[in-house]
């Protein structure tokens, strides 16, 4: 501001001196308002929303900066430098403290400064407040997955330790899928959005994996209609496709039947499921209880797709089916 108005005044008089003095007060008098502003009035007043105190605070330092700058230039500027106000109206030092108008009239240079760094503050809150819910989000999703991947690791070791116990000639091709499921939940999902594919991939593995299990117990079919490779949450499906055949398959004496479904756009991802269930079940879609890994999922679509997702489900007697609907915005 001195730099600015030093220039700006600096072919409108001779004296040098003068202009670095007079000016070198005004900035002063700024400089002290907008740490009254800042450091005082917008903490105590402003960000306890005590609006109406706030304003009527910054109205009275104004006009206490306004005063004083009257008071100095009456009785110093005046008196030291004759020859600068030689030929000016005069100024008379009570009607600029009581005139309405004139105290209108010089807010803008005295405000100027407070307003720019009132901004750039408010700019700079603002990014700080974005960069901690970014940190806050990160963290709950790590929290979430860290919880997901050892409730999914403990179903499918207990389904390995089974075929272990049977000594089933399919052991070494369930440690080599659990192998690459692992490879991908650990070093290539650690960001907050992969690629389709590798995501569809995951589940191709993990129905190999059950239908080593199951074998003829099982019959799942899965539907591909991959128009882009869009990106989408990772681990975001697997869950569902793991209720399906805990909840579906594994208390089955008969035949069960598992239908996925996926299909993308460049806007738009649509995954449904459908499994059978045992006749025994009948609780369980009266329970109204999710399961840890559902309840993380759901969390984990709040933070990655707010506002942009639609999951319905119906738990019926005898078929369960879910569809999941993710709208994708410029992040994915």
């Amino acid at each position: 501001m001195f730099s600015y108005l030093f220039s700006s005044y600096w072919y409108r008089d001779s004296n040098k001196w003068y202009l670095f003095e007079y000016i070198g007060f005004k900035v002063a008098l700024q400089f002290l308002l907008s740490l009254i502003i800042l450091y005082f009035l917008v903490p105590k007043l402003l960000h306890k929303k005590k609006n109406t105190l706030f304003v009527l605070s910054t109205l009275f330092f104004i006009y206490v900066i306004q005063t004083l700058y009257s008071i100095v230039r009456v009785h110093y500027f005046e008196m030291q430098y004759p020859e600068v106000y030689q030929g000016k109206p005069p100024y008379i030092l009570w009607n600029r403290m009581t005139s309405f108008i004139a105290f209108i009239s010089n807010i803008t240079w005295v405000v100027f400064p407070s307003i720019i760094l009132i901004a750039i503050k408010y700019y700079r809150d603002q990014k700080d407040i974005i960069e901690l819910k970014e940190q806050k989000k990160a963290t709950e999703l790590n929290l979430l997955k860290n919880q997901l991947n050892p409730h999914f690791l403990f179903n499918t070791l207990n389904n390995l330790y089974a075929l272990a116990l049977k000594k089933s000639d399919k052991t070494p091709e369930v440690i080599a899928k659990l192998s690459e499921i692992l490879d991908y939940m650990l070093y290539q999902c650690k960001d907050n959005y992969v690629s389709i594919t590798k995501e569809i991939e995951l589940l191709e593995n993990y129905i190999a994996l059950e239908k080593v299990r199951y074998g003829n117990r099982v019959e799942v079919s899965f539907e591909k209609n991959i128009q882009q490779n869009v990106h989408i949450a990772p681990l975001i499906l697997l869950t569902f496709v793991e209720n399906a055949f805990k909840h579906g398959v594994s208390q089955e004496l008969n035949k069960a039947l598992i239908e996925l479904s996926i299909e993308t756009t460049n806007t738009e991802i649509t995954f449904k499921l459908k499994n059978s269930k045992p006749k025994g079940s009948i609780e369980n879609g009266t329970s109204g209880k999710k399961s840890i890994g559902m309840q993380n999922t759901e969390k984990q679509l709040d933070l990655l797709y707010p506002n942009a997702y639609k999951l319905e489900v119906n738990d019926a007697i005898l078929e369960y089916t879910l569809e999941l609907k993710l709208q994708l915005h410029e992040k994915v």
